[in-house]
């Protein structure tokens, strides 16, 4: 007789079911991370073409959208908690399993998938991507954060606020601290003031449309979205509100270029421009820093109305080329070139109007583009500095006597708005600029909280808008 004992049968092995949704999210945040995409450049044809595929539905894109910007939104708070559940420095997790960790931290914390399916959908993506090994670290990672709620998360793993402001802030509001700490310089106030800023960087932006003057209307795109599907602007006359999202693509005046998606703030920028008063001839306008061509396809639509000829100037070959898709068919001449606005092709004295809205660290976009709060740093700042001061002097010698400069940015951060201006006003480190400020102020009417002036800064928290900068100058000799 046989005394030994009888061995289960083994487990048949089971391959991992792959998840389209969560696959997609997956890839999208890893092509942020490995070759420092933008999610808003990525996601899109990923989405495109799971929907040629027949993977995905609406409901499915949605959620891969929520992942994806949750994640990158939260990455701060998430990386927080996720090092209170390891037993290593946070640094030597891998970046995928710390990509599928996070991901699963927003399903549970941030989001009303129920605690089961969002540990087992984490679980089961990981055995997809990173291996069975690697599959049971994050089960029993996402089985300890279970353990609190978000608010939970926080009181455990956030310095008091008493002890540190700036640092308490950041966990909370998932912001580098530097970055927190430059937002509320630029404020100014108390804590109420930039916790609702930042809260607002975590917000969903809405979907914001332009009608290009003489080229489509507020109504056209009205009707065209359905009055259930459409806001009116909060501020600019030629905005709507996307209401439920949606592909503003699908719109025949945005496939003809008559009209375009643009942030309320960049469409007050270049309005404002236009309506600054100049003296005598007003016929030669420039945007000196045309890419991607949101504000100057605006600013040749204006120009066009009154007369006035366009030249749109971009350094960087392939966004000069997106510049001219957005200003074509416009009814007024207009000129698109590839230049160097800080050695320009133009004479001096040419333009009676120029905008020049120049390249920044975009702390001011953080709703749209969360990846870069984690992608800039504050020595970044410096490197802008020179190119910022150089734009400004250059387009203060091309534009004519009595004629205006706007000089924009989207960016709230001292360094690279007023400090900017007043640096070439007074001659530091390049030769002095004969000009006068303009309060930009009323030429934004309706909008409030625009500071003690003369120059404006919008911000999401106050006006629902990207955090721009605008200041306008008249050259005086």
């Amino acid at each position: 007789m046989n005394d030994q004992p009888r061995r289960r049968p083994a487990k048949p092995h089971r391959r991992p079911k792959k998840d389209p949704v969560r696959f997609l999210a997956f890839e999208a945040l890893r092509a942020v991370d490995e070759r420092d995409a933008y999610a808003n450049l990525v996601l899109p044809p990923l989405l495109k073409k799971a929907r040629a595929k027949g993977d995905f539905d609406g409901r499915d894109a949605a959620l891969a959208t929520e992942l994806v910007y949750g994640t990158l939104r939260r990455q701060g708070t998430y990386d927080a908690i996720v090092a209170a559940c390891i037993d290593r420095p946070l640094r030597e997790v891998d970046p995928p399993v710390l990509d599928v960790l996070n991901m699963g931290v927003h399903q549970l914390l941030g989001t009303r998938i129920p605690t089961h399916a969002a540990v087992s959908a984490s679980v089961e993506l990981a055995r997809v991507v990173l291996g069975e090994g690697r599959a049971k670290f994050v089960n029993a990672v996402l089985r300890k954060v279970t353990a609190h709620d978000l608010d939970g998360w926080v009181e455990k793993v956030a310095p008091p606020y008493d002890q540190d402001a700036e640092d308490h802030l950041a966990v909370v509001h998932s912001h580098p601290r530097w970055i927190v700490s430059a937002l509320w310089d630029a404020l100014g106030g108390g804590r109420a003031g930039i916790e609702d800023l930042l809260e607002a960087d975590n917000e969903r932006p809405e979907v914001t449309l332009v009608a290009r003057p003489g080229r489509s209307t507020t109504e056209e795109l009205v009707k065209a979205l359905g009055e259930d599907n459409s806001l009116p602007g909060r501020w600019s006359p030629y905005a709507v509100r996307m209401a439920e999202g949606g592909e503003p693509g699908a719109l025949e005046a945005v496939r003809e270029s008559r009209a375009g998606v643009q942030d309320e703030g960049s469409q007050l920028v270049a309005a404002a421009l236009a309506a600054a008063p100049v003296e005598g001839r007003d016929t030669r306008w420039l945007d000196g820093c045309a890419g991607p061509g949101g504000k100057a396809a605006l600013l040749a639509a204006l120009a066009a109305e009154r007369g006035a000829t366009l030249l749109a100037a971009e350094k960087q070959p392939h966004r000069a080329r997106l510049v001219g898709r957005a200003l074509a068919g416009n009814p007024g001449p207009y000129q698109v070139i590839t230049a160097d606005g800080t050695r320009p092709p133009w004479l001096p004295g040419t333009f009676d109007r120029i905008l020049m809205d120049v390249p920044c660290s975009g702390l001011g976009a953080l709703r749209r583009r969360p990846e870069s709060r984690w992608r800039r740093r504050a020595e970044d700042l410096e490197a802008f500095a020179p190119l910022q001061r150089g734009l400004l002097r250059e387009a203060l010698k091309a534009v004519r006597v009595g004629g205006v400069v706007g000089y924009a940015t989207c960016s709230p951060h001292l360094a690279e708005t007023r400090v900017v201006v007043e640096d070439v006003l007074k001659g530091r480190g390049g030769e002095p600029v004969e000009a006068e400020w303009i309060d930009a102020r009323p030429l934004v009417p309706g909008v409030p909280a625009l500071g003690e002036g003369p120059d404006i800064q919008l911000w999401p928290h106050l006006h629902g808008t990207d955090a721009m900068y605008l200041a306008l100058l008249r050259r005086t000799g």
